[in-house]
């Protein structure tokens, strides 16, 4: 059967491991098992938000308001906007393929860091469009201007902070940047880490209003899948100029959210409380993982997320560390598939990283 040849070049987005296959091929208790890998909140979600998908569980049967009114107000409060700047998608990943499929054809250009969010260039690759990447890892705002200079783009992908190494740009100098780009050109602020970065440093934090004022031509991605605990109901945000939303409007299909959806963000939003303690302890926690790499001689890229990245250099080799913790059920992102020698560890709870830095000796001991 012939298909679309662009899809020829396009790789399946792999995510991180799920419990239950490490309890099938291992034979782990599930109960011992330990999931740091794909990010999210150890915490769990706000209280207040189990306890209303509780009393909505039998709503799941009638489709949700498609308008989204309840929690387009909700986000236009929070971020001092309209809800005509707000739309809301299945995460913030559904607003991502919007960008693209709205700019790029085949022949469009897509400027982005060598290692970034897998997605983009997935996204991009399906319409055919060419993917320019930088040569420098993390974000480099001078390879970003000459690669913008000598090949333009249609799109621009900023991941602030970064997937998934971790990295922070400073928002001055993104915005010095974004003021020598082509209003013709889409910037795409990916924040799904931004409420952490936003709390470590303060020179971090991309106001979603400022931004989109300033630089009309951007959309900020906004995510209730990290922070705010609700990775499993998919439900993120974009937050940019009306002829944005309206053209993005166009490619989204009905009741792309469900109805529990809609109802669990609309009640995270009023638990900041719970957000900030969630933060607060993380970057307690990840103190404990910069003391444990550089107590045994790795690097590690400082970061403003819920994850960090250690790399091995020519000591130990990330796959086959991340595989030996598989098999003592501690999940951890090998990011081998990224071209880094390093693993991406989830912050986790303080009895979680205990055991992972158990674990971890004892991997390594035996690789020696």
């Amino acid at each position: 059967m012939q298909f679309n040849q662009v899809l020829e070049n396009v790789t399946t987005y792999e995510a991180g491991k799920p419990i239950e296959l490490v309890v099938r091929e291992y034979g782990v208790n599930p109960k011992d098992v330990i999931k740091l890998a794909s990010n999210e909140n150890p915490y769990g979600t706000s209280p207040k938000v189990v306890a209303k998908i509780k009393d909505l569980v039998e709503s799941m049967s009638v489709y949700p308001d498609d308008s989204m009114y309840e929690l387009k107000e909700a986000l236009s409060n929070k971020f001092d906007v309209t809800n005509k700047h707000v739309i809301i998608g299945s995460g913030s990943d559904q607003i991502l393929e919007f960008c693209v499929h709205a700019k790029c054809e085949k022949g469009s250009k897509i400027l982005m860091a060598n290692t970034t969010f897998a997605m983009y260039e997935i996204y991009g690759k399906q319409t055919g469009a060419e993917i320019i990447k930088t040569k420098d890892d993390q974000h480099n705002l001078e390879e970003f201007s000459k690669l913008y200079k000598e090949h333009g783009a249609d799109v621009i992908f900023l991941c602030l902070p970064n997937n998934p190494l971790g990295e922070c740009l400073d928002r001055d100098d993104v915005y010095a940047f974004l003021e020598t780009v082509d209003k013709e050109t889409l910037i795409v602020v990916d924040g799904a880490y931004q409420e952490f970065a936003a709390f470590k440093d303060e020179n971090k934090r991309i106001v979603p209003k400022d931004l989109i004022a300033n630089f009309p031509n951007s959309i900020y991605l906004g995510t209730f899948s990290k922070a705010y605990g609700l990775g499993g109901m998919r439900v993120g945000y974009g937050i940019a100029q009306p002829e944005i939303i309206n053209t993005f409007y166009k490619l989204r299909a009905p009741f792309n959210i469900t109805t529990l959806t809609l109802a669990a963000a609309i009640e995270a939003l009023k638990d900041e409380e719970f957000v900030t303690e969630c933060i607060t302890k993380n970057f307690e926690e990840m103190k404990r993982y910069e003391d444990y790499a550089s107590s045994r001689g790795f690097e590690y890229i400082p970061s403003y997320t819920n994850f960090i990245t250690i790399k091995f250099g020519d000591k130990f080799v990330s796959k086959t560390v991340a595989q030996k913790l598989l098999e003592r059920g501690v999940i951890v992102r090998d990011l081998t598939g990224y071209r880094q020698n390093a693993i991406r560890i989830t912050i986790g709870k303080n009895e979680q990283n205990t055991k992972v830095f158990e674990q971890l000796d004892e991997v390594l001991e035996k690789l020696k």
